[in-house]
């Protein structure tokens, strides 16, 4: 079984497994990153960027080493291979986590239970829940899945195929660390600097996919590749803005606006200014669009890896 079959066949297990099982919820793979990543950070922190680079090598550096070495390891056995590869793409996806958390977050606003909402939302992501109304929480959990989608699914395939089990763990340790310490805080605004860059660069190819597939399986695609070339570039993000902008056309909804994280108030451009605003019923339509374009993900990367390999043959042999 050649290389690209078994990231074909170990890539649609590793997601199959992510759909059947979620993420375990003790010594998942990715929490323990994070906890050796904390302590290399306190060995390393000094508020220079140079230092922030080391600690991003050492800790991106070593996740892709470990992909190697365990790569080469059982590279002689296709269907260990395949096992690992498998066990690699279920480890550094979460579509079903993200679908969980956003629609638990949907049932609540739908309930009336707008405390269970605001206390669910921290599990998706970072916003300051006491200052939103139920539109708002709303809206930040479409944001939040159009983001996600790409962070915690797309991006992973594309680094998947083009780098095997490295470039799997490789992905998702640097968009673990930008969680961690890319942030624009006294502490990490200098220390995170090359970690948030880094990411940034990572996040790009699995970014402008996640934006494509939206845009073709979504119900509105015009709108959503409007949204995309018109507003994109307004946002902060240079990956989340094509993103979230063409969810928002997708879905012929406005996201963007005001928003509050950690205390501090950003007013973010408005992206798909056409739509209507975020209702609590829109969540469940983005987890479906979600769900849709990870399954595209797939056999988009595993196409493109195919095709690259007969380039690759063709342009030796020629």
């Amino acid at each position: 079984m050649g290389a690209d079959r078994v990231f074909a066949y170990g890539a649609a297990a590793g997601l199959l497994g992510d759909l059947l099982l979620g993420d375990p919820r003790r010594g998942h793979p990715v929490a323990m990153f994070g906890l050796a990543t904390s302590a290399v950070e306190r060995a390393l922190w000094r508020d220079h960027r140079g230092w922030g680079a080391l600690h991003t090598a050492v800790c991106a550096g070593g996740a892709v080493a470990l992909g190697a070495v365990a790569a080469r390891c059982v590279r002689p056995s296709p269907a260990a291979s395949l096992a690992l590869t498998a066990a690699a793409t279920w480890a550094v996806v979460g579509g079903t986590s993200l679908a969980r958390e956003a629609r638990a977050i949907g049932r609540a606003l739908e309930a009336g239970d707008l405390e269970a909402a605001r206390a669910r939302l921290p599990h998706l992501c970072g916003r300051d829940p006491q200052a939103l109304d139920a539109d708002g929480i709303a809206r930040a959990a479409v944001e939040s899945v159009a983001e996600n989608t790409s962070d915690a699914v797309v991006g992973a395939l594309v680094w998947g195929a083009v780098a095997g089990v490295p470039g799997l763990l490789g992905f998702r340790a640097v968009n673990t660390l930008d969680a961690m310490v890319g942030h624009r805080s006294p502490r990490y605004r200098r220390f995170g600097w090359a970690s948030a860059r880094l990411d940034d660069v990572a996040g790009w190819p699995g970014a402008r996919l996640t934006a494509v597939l939206a845009a073709a399986a979504g119900p509105d695609p015009r709108g959503a590749v409007r949204a995309w070339r018109a507003d994109a570039a307004a946002h902060p993000s240079p990956n989340a803005g094509p993103v979230e902008a063409s969810f928002a056309g997708a879905l012929g909804v406005r996201l963007g606006g005001t928003l509050s994280y950690g205390g501090r108030v950003e007013h973010r451009p408005v992206l798909n200014g056409r739509g209507r605003a975020v209702g609590v019923h829109d969540v469940e339509r983005a987890v479906r669009l979600s769900r849709r374009v990870s399954g595209l993900a797939l056999g988009v990367t595993v196409a493109g890896r195919f095709l690259a390999r007969r380039v690759l043959t063709k342009g030796r042999s020629s």
